[in-house]
């Protein structure tokens, strides 16, 4: 079977010279759906923004022809009072099968899009925060094939030290998803999130980050442990093992979608 591995470049670009300010472990470490490390330089007058895109295919031809094809934008937007984060991501995967007949057909075996928001007011102690939150995610082939959330409340930063970080955040949200079977199902949440930085080398960076949504009817779960090595000063190869859970699901679903990538991670 002849086989292919395409590692391609997402292009990201930045407003302002600041970027090159942030410190070594925001440089290093991997992006977070659920927290953002502002830079420990004071935020010149105005605003800046701090954008980095990732991206990772595979396909494949011969006796197994597909493509698979995983990718995320993430957006911050660091103010002197504010620092607001616009993430984008997907994935999908396409497999074509040969009938009994000869005919090829491409069957699609994965679908999910998902997009975010949040907005956190810095506190006037550093390290806390007021935060907004607002995702949304669209998984044609998940156990929830719609599942919105909105949340408020309290982060903190538990420990900051020169090579480790560790962020935690609490506060009521509401959820509205919708099951593969059409089910609908909606209420009240308490949203949780936790995010472990460390930084192994002065070219490799560890994190680790969980999230949780505890409803009346169901507790959504995701989390991601990630590994990324500097290439240069504004790229990185990053590995990560993602998974998503969900207590309550048809019959014919499992719990939980587990995913393993290889990107580029291009920034600046």
């Amino acid at each position: 079977m002849k086989s292919h591995i395409i590692w391609a470049l997402a292009l990201a670009c930045a407003r302002s010279a600041a970027a090159a300010a942030a410190d070594d472990l925001a440089e290093t470490a991997p992006s977070s759906t659920y927290f953002t490390q502002a830079p420990t330089t004071a935020i010149p007058e105005g605003s800046n923004w701090f954008t980095s895109a990732e991206l990772g295919a595979i396909s494949t031809s011969g006796n197994t022809t597909g493509t698979s094809v995983t990718g995320k934008i993430d957006a911050r937007h660091e103010m002197s009072n504010w620092s607001n984060e616009y993430i984008f991501s997907g994935f999908f995967k396409e497999d074509e099968v040969v009938n009994e007949d000869g005919s090829r057909t491409k069957n699609r075996s994965a679908e999910r899009w998902q997009v975010s928001a949040k907005a956190a007011f810095k506190l006037l102690q550093d390290g806390n925060r007021a935060f907004l939150l607002g995702s949304h995610v669209n998984d044609k082939f998940g156990a929830y094939t719609r599942y919105s959330t909105l949340a408020v409340g309290y982060g903190t930063q538990l420990m900051k030290r020169e090579d480790k970080s560790v962020d935690v955040e609490i506060g009521p949200g509401y959820f509205h998803g919708e099951s593969a079977t059409g089910e609908q199902d909606s209420g009240m949440t308490v949203h949780g999130a936790a995010q472990l930085r460390w930084r192994v080398s002065p070219s490799a960076a560890f994190s680790q980050t969980v999230s949780v949504e505890r409803g009346t009817t169901n507790v959504h779960t995701v989390a991601e442990t990630a590994l990324s090595t500097k290439i240069n000063g504004t790229m990185q190869m990053k590995a990560a093992f993602s998974a998503r859970s969900d207590s309550k699901v048809p019959e014919d679903k499992k719990n939980t979608d587990t995913q393993t990538s290889l990107t580029l991670v291009y920034s600046f």
